[in-house]
């Protein structure tokens, strides 16, 4: 079998939003017999508010089988503009959240590995050019914190040309904010555009430190990522739990092992839909469906068809006793797919 994570991953580079289609002919079988896949495109859906979201969806059929679509989207890059104090936090937390951090900036002394080893990316160079190099794309968010207003205005006259990112913000005072927009206006760079700039940047949480700084523009970031009211009305969001890192794993590991996918939820979950976890022989994880119990209970399963060809559904229940003895707030159920990821 040929691996489909390898081709996922492979769509995604290429920056193209696709969906894993998986469709099983019934609820336990062999892989070889019962199991096909493929790739497709992204089909948002519109929710009661009329907001398009692409979500982790199962079909069941009349003849026991199901049909389990995934979309993905590509890695999000968080592009941040600026080396200074607040892109020390912003670098930290946005690469916690899961992001493609890098930084730019055109100093050697703030434009360094050591000073942001979190950064999947550092480029010491002028922003103009680094901002060419990058070639944004719909996928990105971009952050212009540089360390003044003549530096913030190269960034946007590097960016407002090209192709719009998910995400844009800048810092500043209202008063000099609105200056710098008023100059790249009639220097006639497109309103719609200038108006679509977050700024000031970040969510009006109070924040003072760096670090609260940091967390008022990471909620804006995530905002616009997983809301489409934060963004044009083209635009839609992926609800998947899917982690980019745990899909490098699948495709780039050849080694014996189980693969476990959240496929439905119910009530209060440690993970939502979408989200995978690979399990060795020995019981080592990567990925996670949300620890303690939930984790535990399907381990030994899954262990146990590493080898086989064969794959089963199998629901976990955190709403009785086990869940509660743990301490555990969840109280949700969820099916997840297990299968050998050794085909």
């Amino acid at each position: 079998m040929s691996n489909i994570y390898q081709e996922l991953l492979n769509e995604l580079k290429g920056n193209r939003a696709v969906t894993a289609e998986t469709r099983l002919a019934a609820a336990e079988g062999s892989i070889a017999e019962n199991v096909t896949r493929r790739l497709t495109g992204v089909e948002p859906v519109e929710d009661a508010k009329g907001r398009r979201f692409a979500r982790v969806s199962t079909q069941w059929g009349e003849d026991g089988g199901v049909t389990i679509r995934e979309p993905v989207l590509p890695q999000e890059r968080l592009i941040v503009l600026g080396g200074g104090h607040i892109a020390l936090p912003v670098c930290e937390f946005g690469a916690k959240c899961g992001f493609n951090v890098c930084v730019v900036d055109d100093r050697p002394s703030f434009a360094n590995t050591a000073r942001f080893p979190l950064a999947k990316q550092v480029l010491c160079e002028s922003f103009e050019s680094a901002i060419e190099k990058l070639a944004v794309t719909a996928f990105d968010y971009v952050v212009v914190i540089t360390r003044g207003h003549r530096h913030d205005a190269d960034c946007l006259r590097a960016l407002l040309p090209g192709q719009a990112p998910a995400y844009l913000g800048m810092i500043g005072s209202r008063r000099r904010v609105k200056g710098l927009l008023e100059m790249l206006r009639e220097e006639g760079f497109d309103q719609e555009r200038l108006a679509g700039i977050c700024t000031p940047i970040g969510l009006n949480i109070g924040a003072v430190t760096p670090g609260e700084i940091a967390i008022s523009i990471l909620a804006e970031v995530i905002a616009h990522k997983r809301l489409p009211e934060y963004g044009d009305a083209s635009r839609y969001c992926i609800d998947s739990d899917l982690e980019l890192s745990t899909l490098e794993y699948l495709a780039e590991n050849r080694e014996p092992k189980a693969i476990v996918t959240v496929i439905e939820t119910k009530g209060s979950t440690p993970r939502g839909t979408g989200a995978k976890m690979a399990v060795s022989p020995l019981g080592q994880v990567t990925g996670s469906i949300g620890g303690g119990c939930s984790e535990a209970a399907v381990i030994r399963d899954a262990i146990a068809i590493i080898g086989t060809g064969r794959y089963k559904l199998m629901d976990i229940d955190l709403t009785g006793e086990v869940a509660e003895s743990d301490g555990m707030v969840c109280g949700g159920t969820m099916k997840v797919l297990i299968e050998d990821g050794s085909c």
